[in-house]
């Protein structure tokens, strides 16, 4: 699988909070070899403030992150994807796009940061875990070694991340 660049797509039922942080998590930590993108089957229209916040904190780009819709990746003017990852379960159980070129696909759960209710301090907690799995899974991702693995192999090392914590 030898190519110049991959190019990434993460899908989420909002695109306001994983699927963003991981876009830009790969864009910074994976250049040159990997473009990120992240999508939503059902856009929030905007990013999640603790989000921003927490890739700000921590000196991942967040200009030009916005919700959108994933139909923006699947027609006939959307970039190629070779990978698609979704990152919550309601997208996951979803009926997805037909993306051109059956990009390799697996699906990396993390629980919706977005989705905790309580004070500040519980809702800032959610959002560092689910931000550190993401950056944890990502980090497995682009180390792998893509030269020397088959696709088969390359599938199951792409779902065995999505079961890391």
């Amino acid at each position: 699988m030898s190519q110049e660049t991959f190019n990434v797509l993460f899908l989420c039922t909002g695109n306001s909070a994983r699927s963003i942080m991981a876009e830009s998590i790969l864009n910074s930590v994976g250049k040159p070899k990997f473009k990120a993108f992240s999508a939503g089957s059902h856009p929030a229209g905007a990013v999640n403030p603790l989000a921003l916040a927490l890739l700000e904190k921590n000196r991942f780009p967040i200009q030009g992150l916005r919700s959108k819709d994933w139909n923006e990746f699947s027609g006939r003017d959307a970039p190629f994807m070779n990978f698609v990852f979704t990152v919550c379960d309601q997208a996951a159980a979803e009926p997805c796009p037909v993306w051109p070129g059956q990009p390799m696909s697996a699906h990396w759960g993390v629980h919706d940061p977005a989705a905790v209710q309580g004070s500040d301090e519980d809702k800032r907690k959610a959002f560092f875990k689910s931000y550190t799995e993401l950056q944890r899974r990502i980090s497995l991702f682009i180390n792998l070694p893509f030269d020397t693995l088959s696709n088969l192999a390359l599938k199951e090392k792409l779902d065995e991340i999505g079961r890391t914590q």
